[in-house]
């Protein structure tokens, strides 16, 4: 079952849960809270009346690296809800070279799919590890006047219990038969054409995934392959799971989801606008607004699991609009996103929060990184706090680029540290103040380098 469909994301819920990933922009998590709910809210109002409340799409205005995208990518999952990023300013309108807007909501579905199918495998992976357990059997220890090797039994076939058959059944699962081979028959995907044509420039990634699934259709070739019994019972049980789930009624499922669910995250919107201040391209990117705004508007698309509305996706987009503003868009295009919440910048103190509070916090992921090679680090509270002023000092100096400043200042910090890892051996190393200082001092002093390095 769908998370939209629980009464128990209320937006207190989801910023709460928003709060875990990202600092601070509460405003911009307010918005995408509501716009959650009222999708909860829609699906309770029975008759006519339901069809015709239409989302009310969200603009984002903030600098890059200020948590835009990760609010969007999170709400989608925690809603559990199809969710595609997409740039504007790699779309051009009809007539010249880039993608095709409908291609948007195609990717949209294929997403859904994904989605659904991944949810439906994951319910039927336990028979399906049943059937691959026989299957491997099979291959071990042939047996006669029984199921045979490519036989698709509707149940688990009823015999006679085999004792050695059993006995290599425990053998199986305590991995004690881990070192053998095995040969297997499976799916051979392999196909030149597809290879030669998903390497040429301009072939659109929708029209290839329908030539795959065309000349998929004509027969799939088997391959037969040696492999070591775990991995050869892992390809069984995949092919046991496609063959437990429904399909047709999966697809169906995934359109739903695209259409009542899905969130697309127009990124760099502003690349599109025309604005009074810049003259050239300014047709080009009119043209691009004029071809995204059906799709935005609401409108039906085909794709090759079938017709798809776009009436009900919510519609997310974002920019920094330094050279222009929303009021640049055109008007029809403005009208469809009634929503606009502005994110701040972000300073020292936002990035003191950013290196300790999220669970992914990039101090813990480093950290992670190290304890597999055995090496221990230890932030202490002046040290992150002198990451965080040296980082926003860079952006000061150079490029603001937000929250990403702290990879580069990170990667820089702990570079020796991440390159002797694996000849240093058991230990503790504690990350002082002095120690940052000491490895990123020089190069935030000196301008040049600055920009260059950091």
């Amino acid at each position: 079952m769908n998370d939209l469909s629980s009464n128990a994301l209320t937006p207190g819920k989801i910023v709460e849960e928003l709060d875990r990933y990202v600092v601070g922009q509460r405003d911009a998590k307010r918005a995408v809270a509501v716009a959650l709910r009222n999708r909860w809210r829609r699906q309770q109002v029975e008759g006519d009346l339901r069809d015709e409340i239409a989302p009310k799409n969200i603009i984002m205005i903030g600098p890059t690296g200020v948590g835009k995208t990760e609010i969007a990518r999170r709400l989608a999952r925690l809603a559990r809800a199809p969710f595609l990023k997409v740039e504007a300013s790699k779309f051009t309108e009809v007539g010249y070279v880039g993608r095709d807007v409908d291609s948007i909501v195609r990717d949209l579905v294929e997403v859904a799919v994904k989605l659904v199918r991944d949810e439906e495998a994951a319910k039927v992976r336990p028979r399906a590890k049943e059937f691959a357990e026989e299957r491997m059997l099979d291959l071990l220890l042939p047996r006669g006047g029984g199921r045979g090797f490519a036989e698709r039994p509707g149940e688990l076939a009823a015999a006679t219990p085999d004792p050695t058959r059993e006995k290599l059944r425990a053998m199986l699962r305590d991995g004690r038969l881990d070192d053998r081979e095995v040969e297997v028959e499976l799916a051979d995907d392999s196909n030149p054409l597809m290879s030669v044509l998903g390497g040429q420039p301009g072939i659109d990634e929708s029209a290839l995934s329908g030539l795959k699934d065309m000349f998929g259709q004509l027969g799939r070739k088997l391959k037969r392959q040696k492999l070591k019994v775990p991995q050869a019972w892992r390809a069984l049980t995949e092919v046991e799971v496609e063959k437990l789930i429904d399909h047709d009624a999966a697809s169906r499922e995934a359109v739903s989801r695209a259409e009542n669910a899905g969130i697309v995250f127009i990124d760099e919107i502003d690349k599109i606008a025309t604005s009074r201040e810049r003259h050239g391209g300014d047709v080009s990117r009119e043209g691009v607004q004029r071809d995204l705004l059906p799709i935005v508007e609401g409108s039906t698309v085909t794709t090759k699991y079938g017709p798809v509305r776009t009436d009900h996706v919510l519609f997310i987009a974002a920019g920094a609009f330094h050279m222009s503003k929303p009021s640049d868009l055109i008007p029809e295009m403005q009208g469809r996103f009634p929503i606009r919440v502005e994110l701040t910048p972000l300073v020292a103190e936002d990035f003191v929060r950013i290196l300790t509070e999220p669970q992914n916090a990039l101090t813990r992921q480093y950290a992670a990184l190290l304890a597999t090679e055995g090496v221990t680090i230890e932030w202490t509270d002046e040290a992150i706090k002198e990451l965080a002023e040296i980082a926003a000092e860079v952006n000061r100096k150079t490029h603001d680029i937000g929250a990403r400043r702290l990879h580069t200042v990170l990667e820089r910090l702990l570079d020796d540290l991440l390159y002797n890892a694996p000849d240093i051996g058991t230990q503790t190393i504690p990350i002082t103040q002095a120690y940052v200082r000491e490895r990123l001092g020089a190069l935030v002093a000196d301008e040049d380098l600055t920009r260059f390095i950091l």
